[in-house]
């Protein structure tokens, strides 16, 4: 869908409907076009979308930290049918693990979509740390241990294999593919038990699941409750709208992030904007901020496969433009922080403060650009990942992961084109703090 900039509206949730009803709007300003760039230390190899390369799609990075050694610490991302990648700090990689192959002939083929890390996790053997996958082929989350002195590398599957399929009821839905999509984990304070929220690809809905260790070693999960956003929405002229797709679909979210301290959860739903809500999916949510295109009326052209757009009535907001894509959370030492989002549709990222009483205001943003000619910046960013503690010499200021959605310069494909290429960046994070005055 094409970028659309209108004013900034704010938005409150009617009580027993699944419609949004909005206040009426106020024009904020014009947008800011000169928003700091910051540029990448280091880039990944380019993963290719194609037979060659293994039909691997660059998509999520997580951050661990190596507390004994930071700057042996590692970065975990997902490749989606190219299974998963650990790299080094500098880009380097260190291990490669394949996604699940299909039970059948017809059947999907694994594809990882999203990671998260779970730190302390209870096996028999002691506590450990995790990678949390979300397998949007096969509808299910996987589960690696982390222990970078490991002979055959730093991650080992110790998913259960009884693991169950987190919203499908057997493998012909599956096949369907609205599966597992987003994914966020956090541990409840309280009882100290360990979550993931897991969005359904082109449905609205949430999922939350506990990760559970078993006897074994292994680690299974089983579903507490689930939550459906909005499809939906209640615009000022008196009129219903939602965003246009292909029959069927419904608005998803992907990117997410639980704030540890308050157990909130930051939900992207992208083509509508960011949600904030109790990381339990209990309670009522509430739009932290929208997408420029909301409200932008649009009909679906099956030839095309595209949205022809009507005209803009001026509901959206002004600091996103669809989709909303990563989400992630800058936590500095001193409680402070920011919720850090990928707005995809015009290669920028939008900063907002934590503090929910402050109601996440809008902090700035950036973007990630070129440091040379064979170094270039993110564009169409998915996935993000932030860690703001030393990790070594190499970024003693701390570290944001980036994926680049258009890697260039391109590769050929031998047949007069250029083969689909994407990566990840590595920016330092005191030039991102620096260039956004935090």
């Amino acid at each position: 869908m094409a970028t659309y900039r209108s004013p900034f509206t704010t938005a409150a949730l009617a009580l027993g409907t699944t419609v949004l009803t909005l206040l009426s709007p106020t024009h904020a300003g014009a947008l800011d076009q000169g928003l700091p760039t910051v540029t990448p230390v280091s880039e990944t190899p380019a993963l290719h979308d194609d037979a060659a390369g293994g039909n691997s799609d660059a998509d999520d990075p997580a951050i661990w930290r190596d507390a004994a050694h930071p700057g042996r610490s590692l970065v975990i991302a997902t490749a989606k049918e190219g299974g998963l990648r650990v790299y080094d700090l500098a880009a380097r990689p260190v291990q490669s693990l394949p996604a699940p192959r299909p039970p059948a002939a017809d059947d999907a083929p694994g594809r990882y979509n999203n990671v998260d890390l779970v730190t302390g996790l209870r096996l028999p053997g002691g506590p450990v740390d995790v990678a949390v996958v979300s397998d949007r082929g096969t509808d299910r989350l996987r589960v690696y241990r982390i222990d970078p002195a490991a002979p055959g590398g730093p991650l080992t599957d110790v998913t259960d294999p009884a693991a169950a399929p987190v919203f499908s009821a057997d493998q012909a839905e599956i096949n369907e593919q609205r599966t597992a999509y987003g994914l966020a984990t956090w541990r409840d304070r309280s009882t100290g038990r360990s979550y993931a929220v897991v969005s359904q690809r082109e449905r609205t809905r949430l999922a939350l699941v506990e990760l559970q260790p078993t006897a074994r070693g292994t680690v299974t999960y089983r579903k507490v409750r689930a939550f459906d956003l909005p499809a939906s929405f209640r615009l000022p002229n008196g009129t219903t709208w939602s965003p246009c797709a292909e029959p069927g679909e419904l608005p998803q979210v992907e990117g997410m992030a639980v704030d540890p301290a308050t157990g909130t959860l930051y939900a992207g739903q992208e083509d509508v904007g960011i949600w904030r809500l109790r990381a339990d999916l209990t309670g009522r949510p509430s739009l932290v901020d929208k997408v420029r295109e909301f409200g932008v009326p649009g009909v679906y052209d099956e030839e095309t496969e595209e949205c022809t757009a009507g005209t803009d009535p001026g509901y959206g907001g002004e600091r996103l433009s669809a989709d909303v894509e990563g989400l992630t959370l800058l936590q500095e030492s001193g409680g402070d922080g920011y919720l850090l989002a990928s707005s995809q549709g015009d290669d920028t990222f939008a900063l907002y403060d934590r503090e929910v009483g402050e109601d996440n205001e809008y902090e700035g943003g950036f973007r990630v650009g070129a440091a040379s000619a064979t170094l270039d910046g993110a564009e169409e960013c998915d996935g993000a990942a932030v860690l703001d503690a030393p990790l070594g010499s190499r970024y003693p200021n701390g570290l944001l992961v980036v994926q680049d959605g258009r890697e260039t310069p391109g590769t050929a494909d031998g047949e007069g084109g250029t083969r689909t290429a994407t990566g990840f960046k590595f920016v330092d994070l005191g030039e991102v703090k620096e260039a956004a005055d935090l």
